[in-house]
């Protein structure tokens, strides 16, 4: 049959095929039009050029949809809006009632001086698009129009490459928070225009753990984190020169020659720094020398550069100069030396462990319940004798213990490179309070104990729900924890909802975070420690990815910080500080233009200073049994269905292998003979590419499962909690965009395709006896792997619980429903999937050859290892014949055969090809989706 050059219309196909299965309760749309285009292969209608073709104009719709999306999640990119957000906050700080009289000033001062807000740049990121095309995304949301032909595939970082994206977007939060406090200032200056120059105001700071995370990273050591550390502090200088560049020489020249000594100082102690891998001993001591010898030139504070911008100050021909020094002299405050504050990270058990190396009697396990006691009365002794030791390079150099190092890289960073702000020292996975006080010995140990803000995270379930409150209150009992709190003014805590998320269901883990907040306020008036600030970080881990939520960034923010738990906070007198994170490409967006970082920081801003809540009057809270058993049902489910094998079936099936690497770290662990690990529970999976496992599988469970009983048991209370909650429909958002990404026409899809069935019954109805043969070939194969049986009844549970859900869901408004767009993407990984697996069986018979086998290549290949399993088949099968071929041996040459081009040509050039399309499709579903992870 004549074939066209023009692309398919997958869209037209796409809602044929639909219709056409509508009311068929045994229809499989999605392999049906698979199925149809495989045909079309068959016949020559089609080639996969065409296919691209088609497939990139998916893409480039779905481009246009996620810039206009971004644009609305940060209520719009105009300047002129955001400054008059920005002016309103303060305005309504000034004066809450237009009609009265101003606050004192002091109350003005003290409301905009103390951090309420915080953006936090994390680390361990994904980047779902290449940097050029993620910045076109976020100039498309700006009104720019993107070039055509962008690449979609990811590509993966190094640590400098996340370090760039990341100080582009804090560069611009930077230059917003300039607007920000600009705002206050002029408020101030028109209400009170004999004091206004006082005025600090950091409302809303910005902070970083980029190169200083190493929960989990083998590629950050000690010199990475102090020479990243130092080109932030070299960023927060250029940013002050360029500040006060422009101001007259009179006044202002005494403060830009103190700021380019600093600078040239800086840049020296950077250039001495080691590079990655294990520093010479020389180099360390040469970088050690200047870290220390030009200190004071690179100044540890900022108080010499403050005592120039008085005179400056002073010395200002006009308001407007004025203002540019007082914005800069803010920043300068706020920020310190540095571009963004510092957050480490590492894992509670390098702690336990560096701990018990200092404090040999600290034996035991802190979850053992037997020697508890114990424990936290060695702990507690420990604390009790520890004294300052000194700390140097040569110390960094030496020490084994990866905590002990980190706090000490913490203790150089407060000695030498800036003092003037505390480094947050997070702990992954905490599940005793022996934890916090292990960190707290190794901090007094270095000298580092008023310099740091060591803050938990939890975020599994077991301490969302009943071991986060333990922790807190164990460390509290300790006399040396509540007199460290005391002394830093704050208690930090960090929630996560990646592993919540992944094993309790989204909405539930909302649930159980909120619990326990509530649950802090009471424990801190308890203590009587109601003083304290309370710091509230969410790392924000949705599982639809670190944009965040899906109805804009006000919604987000009354989603991490509920109503309910503001009054409580309220009520008890405690102020709070609410920190969230922006992760990798699809965090960083919303900083990726000086615009959307505008519009970012006021939506910030306009909910750090939102009135406190009068009496909750949330439906959800009146009829907390309800929404508590929902939620307590989807806790339930999800539980069961992480520990189906089934389950881990489904997502290391081949999931996995559907996604380009776009993180710091790996999607899974490897087996020790090499390539891909089976995934036999979701655990080996990581937490962000388990999300995006799930979005390339057409069925977003983390979001959805566990829901659909509950709801279907009282449709009424769950249609009404949905129209009269706030609270509950904001946590039901996620469901809902779930429901709209998720298919089970589609799952049926995957999960067919690893059935041995489906196979034996297209070879059945093939209408060629090679075609025939070659799906029989696919049916015995995966018979072997042995995934089918499991994989299906997972998935019957799955649609029990989704068909109800559906069902429950209120008609009023549009269906949550997968689009036509999103649906014939998966259409088309499916048939490319198949027709590698039909190739995949005709690899030819050959001897084992270093431990590669037929069986075992066919098995890599049936997990869509297709990138090493090519690689091994061009081994097994070169092309061409060795140079070697080609010399005089001295007599006749015997025949030579060449290579295995037709085998490269059949086999490993096809593969190779319609594998970097499954990738391409992966792409344009990340991109539908909104988010990777």
């Amino acid at each position: 049959m004549a074939r066209t050059e023009t692309p398919p219309d997958l869209l037209a196909l796409a809602a044929a095929t639909r219709a056409q299965a509508k009311g068929d309760p045994f229809a499989t749309p999605v392999l049906a039009m698979a199925v149809a285009l495989s045909r079309q292969l068959d016949t020559g209608e089609l080639d996969l050029p065409m296919l691209r073709a088609a497939l990139r104009q998916i893409g480039d719709l779905a481009f246009s949809d996620r810039a206009a999306r971004l644009a609305r999640n940060v209520g719009g990119t105009d300047a002129d809006a955001a400054d008059a957000a920005l002016i309103e906050v303060a305005n309504l700080v000034a004066r809450p009632d237009p009609a009265d009289s101003p606050v004192p000033f002091a109350a003005f001062r003290q409301a905009c001086e103390r951090p309420r807000a915080a953006a936090v740049f994390t680390a361990h990121p994904t980047f779902s698009l290449p940097r050029d095309t993620n910045r076109a995304l976020a100039e498309a949301a700006c009104g720019t129009p993107a070039p055509s032909g962008l690449p979609l595939r990811p590509v993966p970082p190094d640590l400098e490459e996340e370090f760039t994206q990341a100080v582009t977007a804090i560069a611009n939060g930077r230059d917003a928070l300039d607007r920000l406090s600009a705002a206050f200032l002029g408020v101030a200056r028109d209400t009170w225009p004999d004091r206004w120059r006082s005025l600090l105001p950091a409302p809303v700071i910005l902070s970083s753990w980029v190169g200083y995370d190493t929960d989990g990273r083998t590629d950050i050591n000690w010199q990475d984190t102090l020479r990243l550390r130092l080109r932030m502090k070299e960023l927060g200088l250029v940013r002050l020169e360029a500040q006060i560049t422009s101001l007259p020489e009179e006044g202002a020249g005494p403060l830009r020659d103190r700021v380019a000594r600093a600078l040239d100082a800086v840049r020296a102690q950077i250039a001495a720094c080691p590079p990655s891998g294990t520093p010479e001993p020389e180099a360390a001591q040469r970088f050690a020398h200047l870290l220390v010898g030009r200190r004071e030139d690179a100044l540890t504070t900022p108080e010499p550069l403050l005592e120039l911008f008085g005179g400056a100050i002073a010395a200002a021909p006009d308001d407007q100069t004025r203002m540019a020094l007082l914005v800069a002299r803010a920043g300068l405050v706020a920020h310190g030396l540095s571009l963004a504050h510092t957050h480490v990270r590492l894992n509670a058990s390098q702690l336990h462990n560096a701990a018990r190396l200092r404090a040999p009697h600290l034996g035991g396990a802190p979850d053992d319940a037997a020697r508890r006691r114990a424990l936290f009365g060695a702990i507690n002794a420990a604390l009790d004798e520890a004294k300052p030791e000194p700390v140097d390079t040569g110390g960094l150099l030496s020490e084994s213990a990866s905590a002990m190092r980190l706090m000490m890289t913490v203790t150089q960073i407060t000695k030498h490179i800036d003092a003037s702000q505390p480094v947050r020292f997070l702990v992954a996975e905490t599940e005793s309070g022996f934890t916090l006080l292990a960190a707290l010995l190794l901090a007094r140990i270095c000298g580092a104990e008023r310099h740091v803000e060591i803050s938990p995270l939890f975020e599994t379930a077991e301490a969302l729900e009943r071991r986060g409150e333990r922790v807190i209150e164990e460390a509290l009992r300790s006399p040396h924890w509540r007199a460290y709190l005391r002394g830093i003014g704050r208690l930090c805590l960090q929630f996560g909802y990646s592993d919540s998320g992944r094993y309790v269901g989204q909405p539930a883990a909302s649930h159980l975070i909120e619990r326990l907040k509530l649950r802090v306020a009471d424990l801190l008036a308890r203590h009587g420690l109601g003083d304290l600030e309370v710091v509230l970080f969410d790392t924000h881990g949705e599982g639809l990815g670190r944009g965040g939520h899906p109805d804009g960034l006000t919604a987000r923010f009354d989603y991490l910080d509920p109503p309910a738990v503001r009054a409580a906070f309220a009520a008890a007198r405690i102020p709070t500080r609410l920190e969230t994170s922006f992760q990798g490409g699809d965090g960083y967006q919303l900083f990726g233009t000086p615009a959307l970082a505008h519009a970012t920081i006021a939506r910030i801003a306009e909910h750090a200073f939102a009135p406190l809540p009068g009496e909750i009057t949330d439906l959800v809270y009146a009829e907390a049994g309800f929404a508590a058993d929902l939620f307590a049902g989807m806790r339930v489910a999800m539980t069961s269905l992480v520990e189906d094998p089934g389950y881990a079936g489904l997502l290391g099936g081949f999931g996995p292998a559907l996604l380009d690497r776009t993180g710091s770290r790996p999607a899974a662990r490897q087996s020790d003979t090499g390539g891909p690990a089976v995934i036999r529970h979701p655990r080996e999976l990581r937490a962000i590419p388990n999300n995006a496992v799930l979005q390339q599988l057409g069925f977003l469970a983390n979001l959805v499962h566990g829901l659909g009983g509950g709801a279907s048991r009282e449709p009424e209370g769950f249609a009404e909690l949905l129209r009269k909650s706030p609270r509950f429909a904001g946590a039901m958002a996620f469901a809902r965009a779930g429901l709209s990404l998720s298919d089970p026409d589609v799952l049926r899809g995957y999960v067919a395709t690893l059935d041995p069935g489906m196979w034996l019954d297209r070879a059945a109805k093939a209408r060629s006896a090679a075609n025939a043969t070659t799906l029989a070939a696919v049916a015995t194969a995966l018979e072997e792997l042995g995934v089918g049986d499991p994989v299906r009844r997972t998935f019957r549970h799955l649609l029990a619980d989704d068909t109800a859900l559906r069902g429950a869901w209120p008609a009023d408004g549009e269906e949550p429903r997968m689009s036509d767009r999103l649906f014939a993407v998966h259409a088309v990984r499916l048939l490319l999937i198949h027709r590698i697996w039909m190739r995949s069986v005709n690899i030819p018979e050959f001897s084992p050859r270093h431990g590669v086998t037929r069986d075992g290549l066919l098995r890599r290949l049936l997990r869509l290892d297709v990138e090493e399993a090519a690689t091994l088949l061009d081994e097994v099968f070169p092309a061409h014949e060795p140079p070697s071929a080609a010399l005089d041996y001295a007599e006749p040459p015997s025949p030579r055969h060449g290579g295995y081009g037709r085998e490269h040509a059949e086999l490993m050039g096809p593969l190779r090809e319609l594998f970097a399309l499954v990738r391409e499709a992966s792409a344009v579903v990340s991109l539908e989706c909104g988010a990777f992870g």
